[in-house]
């Protein structure tokens, strides 16, 4: 019988050498599909959509389905399967449930719809943007705060108990989607059917950004809880479910505002002046809380790469005995945020989203950062680790005792 995974050449070789492969697969890809210099050249919309949901869907076959039907299967028969069936599966939930059936209702969700009401259908792609948005916190947030309270603990079995648990979540992002993404299409679309942002007074603008930056910062955290904070300090609150997920759910809306307001604040202090100025100049203040609130969640983004491969690639090494432990916590906390800083630097002032993806909104430093679209990429390059983590099993890169 196969025993627990181990890194094939140990640590830190294997997750150097998995790493590396990601970052050129993804690169290679992005190519492919993304790269206006490339074959296809979508970008950055419909490619963010699609990418969008194709991690949303990815959730929902591993973290709630458990990989069912498919859980027996060998590597790598089964990853290919999983990646063909995501694939089909994404297509699905686009052209289907949101522009034909979703779209039915709520017409600023189908492309078709709104290109035949003389709109346009970019704003489709937007909406099921923020849709995602959304469920890349609701979706998972049961799983990491809630414990999959109510389905668990019981004996439900798959895919029953992965259909109920996505029912439950979804009832969380109906609410969330109807309070902070409809709005925004309520001031698009003026009428008295949406109402217009209600965050307008608080934010300084109505734009759907003041939800992306304090949102891509909850995502965050919740994330971090059981990567690289290994789910500390979840246990100082002895509540019993759902009172102990709700109250994390609220402090990590809290401590997410917080660093979205430190980013707004702090950013200026080395962004270029003439950015600030010229988007004062031209558009009025609301545009620079706009791209400020946008550049928060960003920010946000820099570190998904960094906390995802240290703990699913590097096992977490951080040069303490137990990995468990605070001095551990602290050790990966702070190092994440360095690396979030070079990765950073690389992005805008080393122009990597220029000369390596192929945006050229940037060639100049001071119109780099309005247009850089890095959240697009670091999603991106987090699908090549997340598909082998999820569907090939770390396959293989890590091998199972025997």
């Amino acid at each position: 019988m196969a025993g627990a995974l181990k890194p094939r050449w140990g640590q830190p070789m294997t997750g150097i050498i998995s790493n590396i492969a990601f970052f050129l697969i993804a690169w290679l890809t992005w190519y492919i599909f993304s790269d206006p210099r490339g074959p296809v050249g979508w970008f950055p919309y419909p490619f963010v959509m699609f990418l969008a949901i194709m991690i949303l869907v990815g959730l929902w076959q591993h973290m709630f389905l458990g990989d069912w039907p498919f859980q027996t299967m060998s590597q790598p028969a089964k990853g290919v399967t999983m990646t063909l069936v995501n694939l089909v599966l994404t297509w699905f939930v686009i052209d289907v449930i949101f522009y034909r059936i979703l779209g039915i209702g709520f017409n600023f969700m189908s492309y078709y719809g709104l290109v035949a009401a003389g709109s346009k259908g970019f704003f489709a792609q937007v909406a099921i943007v923020g849709f995602v948005l959304m469920g890349f916190y609701l979706y998972p947030v049961g799983t990491i705060f809630f414990g999959k309270w109510p389905i668990r603990p019981s004996n439900l079995e798959q895919p029953a108990a992965g259909f109920a648990e996505i029912g439950t979540q979804s009832m969380f992002e109906l609410f969330g989607y109807v309070i902070l993404i409809v709005p925004f299409f309520g001031m698009l679309f003026k009428g008295p059917a949406l109402n217009a942002p209600w965050w307008t007074g608080i934010a300084g603008t109505g734009h759907v950004h003041w939800v992306f930056g304090w949102w891509e910062w909850a995502i965050i955290i919740l994330f971090m809880f059981p990567n690289v904070w290994r789910m500390k300090p979840f246990g100082l609150i002895n509540l019993p479910q759902p009172a102990k997920g709700f109250v994390y759910m609220a402090l990590s809306f809290v401590a997410a505002y917080i660093l979205m307001i430190i980013c707004v604040k702090i950013a200026p202090m080395w962004l270029p002046p003439e950015t600030i100025h010229h988007l004062h100049e031209t558009k009025g203040a609301g545009e620079v809380a706009r791209f400020l609130y946008l550049h928060s969640a960003e920010i946000a983004g820099m570190t998904l790469i960094p906390f995802l491969a240290w703990h699913h690639y590097f096992d977490d090494l951080c040069g303490v005995k137990d990995v468990d432990s605070w001095a551990g916590f602290w050790i990966r906390t702070i190092g994440v945020l360095v690396l979030t800083a070079v990765l950073y630097w690389i992005y805008y002032y080393g122009n990597f989203g220029h000369w390596g993806l192929g945006n050229h909104h940037m060639t100049e430093l001071s119109h780099r950062f309005p247009h850089g679209e890095s959240l697009v990429w670091n999603f991106w390059w987090i699908v090549p680790l997340l598909w082998n983590e999820w569907f090939f099993h770390k396959w293989p890169f890590y091998v199972h005792e025997h």
